[in-house]
């Protein structure tokens, strides 16, 4: 009973993963552990700056694997325009508040230009590693859609090799 219990709770209620890259340093480690929520999670409800758990882009050509979920935070919405400028990202004209990131933290690869921003499609999200410089994400493969999310982060409880409890 109680294994059937497990097994309902993971697939339904909340599942945990582990992080095996360095693309959401510093929010998240290698090697950190990860509760998601994914009861009552609905990608309607998704906001700008949450972290989320979802299914790898087909158009993904990065090193790595290519199966499995990815870990990554929302910077812009279904509809939205970004672009970048410098290190700085601006969403729908504004910049995006990043109290997340180091000040001094690279972008690397730009994501358009305020003449030619780019507009998220319908149903689809724009997804960005907190470390930006080595982070493969969509910069590279596209807005993800919404209904490849698998859920929210909601509990870091693993970090630097030792239990430590961080709600998100």
């Amino acid at each position: 009973m109680a294994v059937l219990l497990a097994g309902l709770v993971r697939a339904f209620v909340f599942q945990t993963f582990f992080i095996p890259s360095s693309s959401m340093v510093p929010t998240l480690g290698v090697y950190d552990r990860i509760v998601v929520q994914k009861a009552f999670f609905s990608w309607h409800d998704v906001r700008e700056g949450e972290i989320v758990v979802f299914g790898h882009p087909p158009l993904d050509h990065c090193p790595g694997p290519q199966e499995g979920d990815l870990v990554k935070r929302v910077i812009a919405l279904p509809g939205q325009t970004i672009y970048s400028s410098g290190n700085s990202i601006y969403v729908n004209g504004r910049l995006l508040a990043e109290p997340y990131l180091p000040h001094d933290d690279p972008l690397g690869l730009p994501i358009a230009s305020s003449q030619h921003p780019y507009r998220v499609p319908p149903g689809e999200f724009y997804m960005l590693g907190d470390n930006r410089a080595i982070s493969c994400d969509s910069r590279y493969w596209g807005p993800i859609t919404g209904s490849s999310m698998v859920g929210k982060l909601v509990l870091v409880w693993w970090h630097d090799n030792r239990p430590d409890f961080r709600r998100f």
